[in-house]
């Protein structure tokens, strides 16, 4: 790292921001703390630090905006199927947008899974753009201020590590790149057992179609936050479950009803969260929707929109 700062100097610094920001797990923190670090060596001052990285994260994210307005919710559903942070996935970015709104853009950035999701969700919103540069740029700022305060605050001893894996040569190169695998590995990992522990059976939007054109009234729990199914709509007949509430709603319903949950991410990680917290309720028939309510609009049925705030669905049992 300390070559290729040397060597490209600010480019280095403003490529791996834009990757970071774009997607790609290369966290620009160790590149922004080295850069301060050596910046006496390099052909640019703090400040020109701290702009290279502000410009390449706005760019990304300027990209990420213009697809969600363009594209919608079905980049959400991208980004929480490739996510490696399935717990911080679309759910839990849509309460915190719901709660303080484009406003979440200036701390989303140092929250694992929330940054590029927060960026498509002010794209699908349709934030003005100049609220969504002005609030985006401060949060970049802070973003990139943080770490370089501490490359100047710790330049001796960065320098000191710095010095001691070019020694190693090859085998300082092989550490680095053997800790960024071992990172994304336990990351991966740690995906793959939440996914395999929430697995089972799924209903398919059409196979929930046809029980309810059969006639058949299975409970439909949305679990999605409150705003999300006031401003996107909710399939017919479902009602609000957020996750702290579903002990109260399920007390007035039967053990062996069945009941169909659904979100928005196409991994249903919120759904089935909700799903295992009912079984062991004891509630015996518990199928969440297979790709959410992303699948059920795009199969093509109808999704019901509401002028109350506080909807109320009649609905046997």
């Amino acid at each position: 790292i300390t070559v290729l700062l040397e060597k490209y100097g600010l480019l280095v610094v403003f490529l791996n921001v834009l990757m970071d920001q774009g997607g790609l797990p290369l966290p620009a923190f160790p590149t922004l703390m080295a850069a301060a670090a050596l910046a006496g060596r390099l052909d640019g001052r703090i400040a020109e630090i701290i702009g290279a990285g502000v410009l390449g994260s706005l760019i990304a994210d300027i990209a990420w905006l213009w697809t969600g307005r363009r594209y919608g919710r079905r980049v959400l559903g991208l980004i929480c199927r490739v996510s490696l942070s399935p717990d911080f996935c679309v759910r839990q970015t849509e309460t915190l947008f719901g709660k303080i709104g484009p406003s979440a853009l200036l701390v989303s950035k140092f929250v694992p899974g929330m940054t590029n999701i927060t960026v498509v969700l002010a794209g699908v919103t349709r934030t003005s753009i100049p609220a969504f540069l002005l609030l985006d740029g401060i949060g970049a700022l802070a973003f990139v201020s943080v770490p370089v305060v501490l490359g100047i605050v710790f330049k001796n001893a960065i320098a000191d590590v710095l010095a001691t894996l070019a020694d190693l040569g090859k085998l300082g190169i092989l550490a680095v790149l053997t800790a960024l695998a071992f990172y994304v590995l336990i990351r991966w990992l740690q995906r793959y057992l939440f996914i395999r522990q929430l697995r089972m059976d799924r209903i398919t939007a059409d196979e929930l179609a046809g029980l309810l054109e059969a006639g058949e009234r299975p409970l439909l729990l949305d679990v999605r936050a409150k705003d999300v199914r006031l401003r996107e709509g909710a399939i017919p007949g479902s009602l609000p479950a957020h996750p702290s509430e579903l002990d109260p709603l399920i007390s007035r319903y039967p053990r062996d009803m069945e009941i169909v949950v659904y979100c928005s991410c196409p991994n249903e990680a919120s759904a089935a969260t909700a799903a295992r917290h009912l079984k062991r309720a004891g509630v015996k028939k518990i199928r969440p929707l297979l790709g959410g309510v992303i699948a059920w609009s795009e199969a093509g049925y109808q999704v019901e929109m509401f002028d109350d705030p506080h909807p109320v669905h009649e609905t046997d049992g």
